[in-house]
């Protein structure tokens, strides 16, 4: 019998890739209007973020798990209120058993999507 391997970082960063790839194509298709704002955060930034409150020293931005998306209304208004990602997150959740929305977070961050990593969302 085979034994059991957890996924690589490599292969979680390929499923990332790939259920990103999904969601924007979903979002085309439902005529929703998404920019990506930031994918890869150096670990210096995300520590330095971290010092502002303004994120993890851990974030999985530093191993390209991570991206952060802005959605636009149909006047072209970006959307800052977490609530208005509910959609795109749901979607995004259905992807994977791994894929983690930031809307469900303590506090919520609605333009975050990410695949969990040794515990991390």
């Amino acid at each position: 019998m085979k034994k059991y391997a957890p996924p690589t970082l490599r292969e979680k960063q390929t499923e990332f890739a790939y259920c990103l790839g999904i969601l924007l194509h979903w979002c085309l298709n439902h005529d929703i209007q998404v920019t990506l704002k930031e994918v890869y955060r150096p670990p210096e930034t995300a520590a330095l973020y971290a010092a502002q409150g303004r994120g993890s020293a851990r974030s999985l931005h530093t191993l390209s798990l991570a991206v952060d998306i802005a959605l636009f209304d149909e006047e072209g208004k970006y959307e800052r209120d977490s609530a208005a990602y509910q959609r795109l997150g749901e979607e995004w959740e259905s992807l994977s058993p791994l894929c983690r929305w930031g809307g469900r977070f303590k506090k919520p961050d609605g333009g975050h999507f990410s695949l969990s990593h040794q515990g991390r969302a």
